[in-house]
């Protein structure tokens, strides 16, 4: 069994005494190297609970624990070391006049030796494939390489957990590929544990396992697939499920046996052809 890295007590949050409960209640936990999706529409809590784990924001109830500390005001600094964000605008995260200046910037900051940052630069452009963009001015970049070089300055500091918050919401469809098949790149070989917050059912696929959060509350937890069979009920608290799914559900419908929840085309086109060389 994997050791629990993020764990939820019983956690409850409003942006003021008068407001409305934002989060009610919630308790999950999140393992070392695991990539968990936190699905939901606009309002439904999953951005506060980034911001909760980060230390961005703090509990009226309840507790949340990183990597078996508390996280209050006086462990905050040392929970942020253990955890790196990425948010939807990586304009607002540059702060270096070039791609390696910003991606060493962090790292300056936590006094690291000349070596051992060079080292982790070379590293971590490589493992987001912008090796090549070193010198570049940030500005020149487009909105995908933008993120990957968000994604390597969280890297090079080396945080146990990195949040992506809504980290592909600017980016048009080949940008968002790009971003998530970086991510699957970067949890494999770094074995970092992934949190990613989104709306887009589409980027769950590749998770481990899927948070659906709903009113404040967590609606449903489960592995993808399992998810994406409750169509119906994603789709009444504003969820849309991915094109494949649905295909899948319009073959059904024609009597064309689709045997499982497909999670990709290739998926449904293995079944299809499975279906085919029997008949």
């Amino acid at each position: 069994m994997s050791k629990k890295l993020i764990e939820f007590r019983n956690v409850s949050f409003r942006y003021g005494d008068e407001q409305p409960w934002v989060l009610k209640n919630c308790s999950f936990t999140i393992y070392e190297n695991e990539w968990v999706a936190i699905i939901g529409h606009n309002g439904s809590g999953k951005s506060t609970i980034a911001k909760l784990m980060n230390g961005l924001l703090f509990p009226q109830e309840g507790e949340i624990f990183i990597d078996d500390k508390q996280v209050n005001s006086e462990s905050v600094w040392d929970v942020r070391k253990d955890v790196g964000m990425v948010f939807q605008n990586p304009d607002n995260q540059f702060v270096g006049t070039t791609v390696q200046d910003d991606v060493a910037f962090g790292m300056e900051n936590r006094g690291l030796p000349r070596e051992e940052m060079l080292k982790r630069l070379d590293d971590v452009l490589s493992a987001v494939g912008m090796e090549d963009y070193r010198i570049t001015e940030p500005h020149r970049l487009s909105g995908g390489q933008k993120q990957r070089v968000a994604i390597a300055s969280v890297l090079a500091i080396s945080p146990k957990v990195i949040i992506l918050d809504e980290a592909t919401a600017m980016l048009d469809p080949k940008g968002r590929n790009e971003i998530m098949k970086t991510i699957a790149g970067v949890q494999k070989v770094k074995e970092v544990t992934l949190l990613t917050i989104t709306h887009d059912l589409q980027e769950v696929i590749q998770a481990d396992r899927a948070i659906v959060m709903n009113d404040g509350q967590i609606w449903a937890e489960g592995v993808p697939r399992e998810i994406f069979s409750k169509k119906e009920a994603l789709r009444k608290i504003g969820l849309d499920v991915p094109f494949v799914s649905r295909l899948a559900d319009v073959l059904k419908a024609e009597a064309i046996p689709v045997t499982q929840e497909p999670l990709n085309h290739e998926e449904l086109l293995e079944d299809l052809w499975i279906l085919h060389s029997r008949t």
